[in-house]
């Protein structure tokens, strides 16, 4: 069997049982001419507009038709080559006209299946299937399925890589899910403009270009910095808020789904027994009404967000559904007194917990960050100290997870530090030995 990501060549049939994408597919990539001679045109503008000069009406129209006709024979062959199926041990996925390539995606190495629907996808009742597998870093997709094609190959899938056997797994269907929170409009849009990078973004937006039309007195030089620092201000608003409009997360056997989108629907699932950290972020205006955001460290998967504004309350027993047994510390304690002389004022946003579950580490005084880090997913410790650090007896202890991430505890004494090092490997390789397993549906 080839795993995942490796291609090989195949033969030039169609083999039993495998199937075709949805016939909206070939106007996905009809496109790519298009984008060719735009990128060429953008590339040298000076170029294209001298070209352009020299056209007829008749040459435009013959080099518009032809570039259409590309277009379609280079969508529709790019669909006709494709296809895909499940056997008894595998997702395999074939492209390709001239160069084929074969992915093997083994079953019980799926870790999530997400459904993606872009807005003209919803328009044309289909749907974009994404696969995490782990050991790999890219997804691959099939784009596109019909919408109840595309729902009922995840629930396949799903049940197939929880170890139901192939006879039964179309049976299974989509686990129904219980919902456990929902964001409202009203709040994420509060929730955003109670966001310090909006404003800030927003006002280097407004106040950049007149300083540097003063100064240069060109435009081009005024555009070419409004525009990004405008798109920047319109990313961290208004396209955040249509990223996470109607927020909804559900629990159901196969894990946590996360719906949201509103104009591009995403429905995402976090794998079980796979997070690796939950980080509880705390915005300085967010502190008077007791809102929080929950981020997620996933092995192998690109689901970073698990609530993006909730009640503290409502967060933390969200995040009891993700870790099991899990409790959010209440106290952290402080670095000790002498942690000033190392990083004034700020060494107070420093804290650290460590309870039978979890590693837990908070750093940051206007924007806080509370990482949680399960001890079973600790997949190594290090304890580092600076000379300044030597001086004043502090060191600080870093707990590496396995979606390479560090979560670090700063500015501890010298020998707390060092019985937290020999402590938290004790911690992690038993966490390990009694963790359950990471089985979907189990």
């Amino acid at each position: 069997m080839t795993a995942p990501g490796v291609e090989s060549a195949v033969g030039t049939g169609r083999a039993a049982g495998e199937r075709r994408l949805h016939p909206v597919t070939p106007f996905r990539r009809a496109w790519a001419p298009v984008a060719v001679l735009t990128g060429w045109a953008m590339h040298d503008p000076n170029q294209a507009q001298e070209q352009l000069t020299r056209l007829t009406a008749t040459m435009a129209l013959g080099g518009l038709a032809a570039l259409v006709t590309a277009g379609a024979l280079y969508g529709f062959l790019t669909w006709w080559f494709t296809y895909f199926a499940v056997t008894e041990s595998e997702l395999r996925i074939r492209t390709g006209l001239l160069f084929r390539r074969t992915a093997h995606i083994r079953l019980e190495r799926i870790q999530a299946v997400d459904v993606t629907q872009p807005l003209l996808a919803r328009v044309a009742g289909v749907a974009k299937l994404r696969i995490d597998v782990v050991g790999t870093d890219k997804k691959d997709e099939l784009a596109f399925l019909g919408q109840g094609e595309a729902r009922r190959l995840r629930a396949e899938l799903l049940a197939r890589a929880a170890g139901f056997a192939p006879e039964t797994a179309h049976e299974v269907g989509e686990a129904p899910a219980h919902e456990l929170m929902r964001v409202p409009p009203n709040k994420l849009a509060v929730s955003i403009m109670l966001t310090g990078a909006t404003w800030g973004s927003l006002a280097a937006a407004l106040v950049a270009p007149p300083f540097l039309w003063l100064a240069t007195h060109s435009v081009w030089t005024v555009l070419a910095t409004a525009v990004p620092l405008l798109g920047a201000a319109a990313t961290t608003s208004v396209g955040r808020f249509v990223g996470e409009y109607d927020w909804t997360v559900g629990e159901s056997p196969d894990g946590l789904r996360i719906d949201h989108g509103l104009l591009d629907r995403t429905h995402e699932t976090v794998p079980p027994g796979r997070v690796q950290t939950v980080r509880i972020v705390e915005p300085l205006l967010w502190r008077p009404l007791r809102w929080v955001r929950v981020e997620l460290d996933v092995a192998g998967s690109a689901n970073s967000v698990l609530v993006p504004v909730a009640p503290r309350a409502v967060a933390e027993s969200v995040v009891a559904r993700v870790l099991p047994g899990v409790t959010v510390p209440g106290e952290l304690p402080r670095p000790p007194g002498r942690a000033r002389w190392c990083v004034p004022l700020w060494w107070r946003g420093y804290g650290l917990a460590v309870t039978d579950a979890v590693f837990a580490a908070r750093h940051g005084l206007l924007r806080r960050h509370l990482a949680l880090v399960p001890h079973a997913k600790v997949q190594s410790v290090r304890l580092t100290q600076g000379p300044w650090g030597r001086l004043w007896r502090l060191a600080d202890v870093h707990v590496d997870t396995g979606a390479d991430k560090t979560v670090t505890a700063r500015l501890r004494g010298a020998e707390e530090a060092a019985a937290l090092l020999r402590e938290q490997a004790e911690r992690s390789r038993t966490g390990r030995r009694t963790a359950r397993p990471d089985r979907w549906m189990a």
